[in-house]
């Protein structure tokens, strides 16, 4: 039986190719060539005329797989007999699909999106799927994949998976996998604890403080918090800002994660920005040093939070404690989307807990008002 180990012998070469034919499974065989190179390919009979196909080499198939994509062509032929030409041809490995097909496919993703689903490509599926043929990745292939994500690399999981069902589905579309066998449709993704950190009131000093004592040091990084924590605004809506967007009384974003967006900017809001100096010819509110890019706020973030004794504290956190503060002044949840740019209500949704903390609140004050009144101790 053909197995890796014969592929991964030193078969002798002769001044002709010739073949190793399998004994299990009629017409797979290994193709032996004077160049040292080992071929694994399938004969079969189609239409009273004898076809041989390459499968591919041993370096890039190995035997189990190599088996398995003869059994399926052999079967196709063997089921032949419906009024339409039967197509068998194998399907290039994943890798090849990737470096032939990602600029197509990344043409309707927005660059940062692009990078990030490269990066989950090359982290985290090219190891279990590079080397498979596209046609040849199944459900189960999938499945055990997800297993072996369980425990610390969940969270990797989630963001590579529908990057693999995208890869999945532009297969179809080009006719190099059957329509609707996307082996991704109806994968579960790991639960994960949402994280909403909310700044309370000291903490908010804690920050105003800092904030004041790096003004003089950095005050493009400063401006930036300030806005975001005054704005609810994303961390890149505000540090990629450019001028030609900033249109007093708001901001328009001619592009943003959700599209299109305006950011309404309050009296404190307009005046950091009134007071960030304009550099000529640099269309960038705040542009790094170079005056070519806008600005990287990571390095200086991490220091600041561990001043404030706030390591837990993500950029992104200024945003959910802007929608807690606004909720705790009762403004309603379909204004606080509005504030916050999003699409569907159903993503506002996620801060109703913290209203119903206000509800809850009020009507404790209201029933010991009321206790107080008719007697009853508290």
């Amino acid at each position: 039986m053909l197995d890796g180990n014969v592929a991964r012998r030193k078969l002798p070469l002769r001044t002709t190719e010739y073949c190793i034919w399998d004994t299990e499974l009629k017409g797979f065989g290994l193709r032996v060539r004077p160049s040292g190179k080992y071929l694994w390919f399938v004969r079969v009979r189609h239409r009273d005329k004898q076809r041989r196909y390459t499968l591919g080499s041993t370096e890039e198939l190995d035997a189990v797989l190599a088996r398995s994509q003869a059994r399926r062509l052999l079967a196709e032929v063997a089921l032949d007999g419906l009024p339409k030409r039967v197509v068998v041809k194998a399907t290039p490995t994943m890798d090849d699909f990737v470096e032939t097909y990602w600029p197509d496919l990344a043409r309707g993703w927005k660059p940062r999106t692009v990078t990030r689903n490269m990066n989950a490509w090359k982290l985290q599926l090219k190891a279990p799927f590079g080397a498979c043929r596209v046609a040849d990745i199944t459900r189960a292939d999938v499945v055990r994949w997800r297993d072996g994500c369980a425990g610390e690399s969940e969270a990797q999981f989630n963001r590579a998976v529908p990057v693999l069902a995208s890869l999945m589905k532009y297969a179809e579309a080009l006719h190099l996998r059957r329509k609707g066998s996307n082996p991704c449709r109806g994968i579960s993704r790991y639960k994960r604890e949402a994280k909403e950190r909310y700044l309370t009131p000291l903490e908010y000093r804690r920050i105003g403080k800092e904030l004041a004592e790096d003004e003089a040091a950095f005050p493009g990084e400063v401006a930036i918090v300030r806005l975001l924590l005054l704005t609810g605004a994303r961390v890149s809506e505000i540090r990629d800002l450019q001028y030609e967007w900033v249109k007093p009384p708001r901001l328009v974003l001619p592009d943003s994660k959700t599209g299109p967006k305006i950011i309404w900017l309050n009296s404190k809001a307009l005046a950091i920005l009134e007071a960030v100096p304009r550099i000529d010819g640099c269309p960038f509110v705040f542009p790094n040093r170079k005056r070519t890019k806008p600005m990287l706020l990571d390095p200086w973030w991490s220091k600041f939070r561990r001043r404030c004794a706030l390591p837990d504290v993500r950029i992104h956190d200024l945003r959910h404690s802007f929608a807690s503060a606004a909720i705790m002044d009762n403004v309603p949840l379909a204004t606080i989307g509005k504030l916050l740019g999003h699409v569907l209500p159903e993503t506002t949704a996620k801060y109703a807990h913290l209203a119903d903390e206000v509800i809850a609140d009020a009507a404790q004050r209201v029933s010991g008002s009321l206790a107080s009144a008719i007697g009853l101790r508290q």
